[in-house]
This record gives C-alpha cells, structure tokens and sequence, in this order.
C-alpha cells in the first residue's frame, strides 16, 4: 500500500472519531486504511480496548482476503493513537467524527462541548443516521461547521458516505468534507435538504415495511423473502440504481406497473404486528441472540463474515 504516508499529506486533516463502537472503530479504520493518523475517543479503556480488537479483527479479514499484505497491515495500525479523556482527543484536530449513540439530547450535549473546545474551522460531522444535523447544532455557537457525514455500515468497506447540510452550514466546510470523504477512496453524495432518514435509510426502510407486510399478509417465510432480494435485485442494484434500472427496462414500462402496484403497496406508518412482537419479547437480533433469525455464536460469525467477504469482492472488483 504506497500510499501509506506519516505526514499527513493524504487528506490534510487532522481527524479525531468520537465513539468507539460498531461504527466508530470502523471508520476510524477507514482513515487509517487510506493513510491518515487518526484518533479514537472512547469514554474509558475498557471501550477502547474492545475497538482495539475488533480492528485488529477486520485487519486479520482484510490480509486474509488479500487486500492488504501483513506489512501494511502494521503501516496501518500505527496510524492510531487513542484518548479517554475528550478535551485530550479533540486537540490540535481539525475534523471531528461523531458516531456516539443516536440520541439527540446526549449529542446535542456533546456538540455544545465539542464546540467550545475546538475553534471555529474545525469541522463537527455527525455520522448520525437519521438526525437533522440542525437540531444536533441547537445548543451550538459555531453551527456554520457542523454537518452529518453518515457513513454506512460496515464504514471500512461501503463506499457511500451521505453528507447532509443543515440550515447555517457553510459551503466551504461542505467542501472540505466532500475532499477529505474522496481522498479516503469513499463515494460521498450531498443532500442538500434534512429529510428525515436522509437517501439511503429512506430506500432501505421503504423495501423493509414493504418485505414486513408481505410477510404479515402471509405470501412468503422470512427466509424466502430474503432470498428473493439476495438473488434479483440485490444483485442487480450493485450495478444499476432504481433509475438507470428503469431507463434500462424502459419508462413506458416502469411507469405502467408503477400506476397499478403502487395502490397496493403497503403505506403502514408504523412497524408491523410481527415487528412490534419481537421488539416487545426483547427479541433484538443478533445482538441478544434471537430476532426474526436465531443467532447463536457459530451462525452469527459465519453471516458476518459472509457479508464482508461479498463486499471484499466488490472492492477487488472496483479496483
């Protein structure tokens, strides 16, 4: 990997990530893999140590996969450093990521803090989800810097970073953020308005209340449902977007099925009976073991792995 350097010459930003978990970790090492020091906040060393192993973890995966040689695999574990005490973390950075729990009282308490320590051209970016990064800069001084870059999970591996304007976000923090998100080899997309669920979370959510209602109606198991996507259109929308899919297919035609089935789509406001069930059982998924799949240690390993290994391919693919 040549373009491991230790001068900060790849994305000119000195980028502290605030949050260690699922996604912390993970987009730390995104910053790393491309070159960048970078700084991983975690509220006590017990988090800290547990990021530590999950990168090491993905780092394994990706010598395993051949993407990187065990070479660079130090050259990028060098690129980290690590802080439990905030003030210590945010020193001399000049871009901040935030992946703490999606909560907007706890962040906007955050953002308040983070705004008095840093000055005025450090950029704030949220990898919230869903959260207007207005709201998240309420107790803000300086909202001009503060902007969502959603990254996706798994960070080091999806390419797609959303980067979402608030009401007082200047352009020329926009800017800096979309050149840093490029030259960290990710793919970002300004959206330019705070819709709820932003681009991607709004397609995803609308594919999974429809797959929950054909399930409620009882036309197909969970696991076929799930098949039917893995083997259509999953495949396909790797390679075409829903419109490059319809120019491909003809938009007489898409718009012809779209006058019939679109009055028979579910249009639920809510999470259906099913759902609602699950979550009342406290059957949360592979985090606790049983969700609309069981999870045991053996399965969730397997099907973690599987799914990095499918999105490896696709970066082999592109490269």
């Amino acid at each position: 990997m040549d373009s491991l350097v230790k001068d900060q010459t790849l994305s000119q930003e000195k980028i502290t990530v605030v949050g260690t978990g699922l996604m912390g970790h993970s987009i730390a090492l995104s910053i790393a893999w491309a070159g960048d020091f970078v700084k991983l906040y975690g509220i006590n060393q017990d988090e800290i140590t547990k990021a530590k192993n999950h990168i090491l973890e993905k780092l394994e995966n990706l010598v395993g996969n051949e993407l990187i040689t065990n070479e660079e695999k130090d050259a990028v574990w060098a690129c980290f450093s690590y802080e439990d005490e905030l003030e210590a973390a945010l020193e001399d950075a000049t871009m901040v990521i935030e992946a703490a729990p999606e909560n907007l009282e706890l962040k906007q308490g955050l953002y308040e803090q983070m705004d008095r320590i840093c000055n005025k051209e450090v950029i704030l970016a949220s990898n919230t989800s869903s959260l207007q990064p207005t709201k998240i800069a309420s107790f803000a001084r300086n909202p001009e810097r503060i902007l969502v870059a959603h990254f996706w999970n798994p960070a080091h591996l999806l390419p797609l970073v959303e980067v979402v304007l608030g009401e007082k976000t200047e352009e020329r923090f926009v800017e800096r953020t979309m050149k840093v998100l490029k030259k960290l080899n990710k793919e970002p997309i300004r959206v330019e308005k705070e819709i709820l669920g932003f681009v991607g979370n709004r397609l995803q959510y609308a594919l999974f209340r429809e797959a929950q209602y054909i399930y409620e109606e009882g036309v197909c198991t969970v696991e076929e449902i799930d098949k039917a996507v893995e083997t259509s259109i999953g495949r396909r929308l790797g390679a075409t977007g829903p419109f490059m899919t319809a120019d491909m297919g003809g938009l007489d035609v898409f718009s012809s099925i779209s006058d019939y089935i679109f009055p028979d789509l579910s249009n639920e406001d809510s999470s259906l009976a099913t759902m609602k069930e699950k979550v009342s059982d406290g059957k949360y998924g592979q985090k606790n073991g049983e969700g609309f799949y069981k999870w045991d240690e053996a399965f969730s390993r397997y099907k973690n792995q599987e799914r990095e290994n499918e999105l490896i391919r696709w970066i082999k693919k592109e490269q």
